[in-house]
């Protein structure tokens, strides 16, 4: 039978609404995991995956009395599959919850699914600011790339750094990236003397080198997701351009725990702006490291720990309403949830639903034989400028 497009997009909202609604009264809550685990993001998805396993270990599958059941689904980081994806955990499997979104567009593409459904999504990798805008059920723990590129223009405008280069992944977070570092630092008296968008789909990087040579700033500032940012460094690295005298810097994404050691000594000194490192220094991220390797042979990254402490905001939200799954209910005992995670102090700002975190500034160092992100400079409770800045 025929069905004009607004009767068909009445007829997916009520059965979203409905599907939610039976997913209430079930004994079970049921978490549906939307994750990259093959593609060029597979790296973000094989994290998250290993921390949401590892917490559950940790911590049992049974909250409030209820019992937790987690649906993994492989997006491959493409948004339709996502949003397919999406609809079929709500219809279908009729989760509770939606987390994961290895990347902005996945999230992008689930989040009216979401409003529709009033069913929360923990959002535990994408880092584009906009996207807590498009649903009131996005919750972020993960990061906003901003948090990072503004404090590392800052850091830049007071140790010297005068001349960039700006090379970015052209897509949402990397413009993102490249605005916001771009923004801060001529504001302060910086120079940009030219700006790079990479495409993100097999990117080739050989001609932005010779660029960056032929232009010889003082520093190129780069940002590119999962395992690209490692490629690219070393490339960087290969080429002699470390030699020329050019600092690389940028937020964490470029020396990756995850990939770091197999990088080489080409990545020693430089320079990030972070949330996390795998060598931060508390008994909490000591114990979280141990267990993570032990029970996946890999270092954790930043990106595990938006799956890792997307659990504890779940749990903890189970805890406050006695088990009571409605949207509603699990969004309002999320907002302001305060805790301590391997990263340090953070909570979810009740405003925004953004993640509020430390941002710390780490070089890269031999320790023991292998190679870190050395914190040397702590940025407390760093909420995500951009919203900061509309306000």
């Amino acid at each position: 039978m025929f069905r004009t497009p607004v009767v068909n997009s009445i007829v997916v909202a009520a059965a979203l609404g409905l599907a939610a609604a039976s997913a209430q009264a079930q004994g079970t809550v049921k978490i549906g995991v939307l994750l990259p685990m093959t593609g060029q993001q597979q790296s973000t998805g094989v994290q998250i995956a290993a921390a949401i396993r590892l917490y559950m270990a940790q911590n049992g599958d049974t909250v409030a009395g209820k019992k937790i059941e987690v649906i993994f689904k492989d997006d491959g980081a493409v948004p339709d599959n996502s949003k397919r994806l999406a609809q079929e955990l709500i219809v279908n499997d009729k989760v509770n919850l939606l987390v994961g979104f290895g990347v902005t567009p996945a999230a992008l593409a689930v989040a009216p699914l979401s409003a529709e459904a009033k069913v929360p999504q923990i959002v535990m990798a994408a880092g584009t600011s906009i996207i807590t805008e498009r649903s009131p059920y996005i919750v972020r723990t993960s990061f906003t790339l901003p948090q990072s590129t503004v404090i590392m223009a800052n850091w830049a405008l007071k140790n010297g750094i005068k001349k960039v280069v700006s090379m970015v992944s052209d897509y949402a977070p990397g413009i993102d990236a490249e605005g916001s570092f771009k923004d801060t630092f001529t504001k302060g008296g910086g120079q940009i003397v030219e700006s790079m968008r990479i495409p993100l789909a097999n990117p080739d990087f050989a001609p932005f080198l010779q660029r960056i040579r032929d232009i010889g700033p003082d520093t190129a500032f780069i940002y590119f997701p999962g395992t690209q940012a490692g490629i690219f460094a070393k490339q960087f690295a290969e080429r002699g351009l470390g030699q020329s005298g050019i600092k690389v810097i940028g937020p964490g994404d470029l020396t990756d725990d995850d990939e770091l050691n197999g990088l080489g000594d080409q990545m020693l000194g430089m320079i990030t702006a972070h949330q996390y490192s795998a060598l931060h220094d508390s008994p909490m991220n000591k114990a979280y490291v141990a267990a993570f390797k032990q029970a996946n042979n890999f270092r954790p990254n930043f990106i595990s720990l938006g799956g890792y402490d997307g659990m504890h905001v779940i749990y903890e939200a189970l805890k406050k309403t006695g088990g009571k799954t409605d949207g509603d209910a699990l969004l309002a005992a999320m907002k302001g949830m305060r805790w301590e995670s391997p990263r340090g102090t953070i909570s979810i700002d009740p405003d925004t639903r953004d993640i509020v975190q430390n941002i710390y500034m780490r070089k890269v160092e031999k320790v023991n034989g292998e190679l870190y992100n050395v914190e040397f400079q702590t940025f407390e409770a760093v909420k995500d400028p951009m919203k900061s800045a509309k306000k």
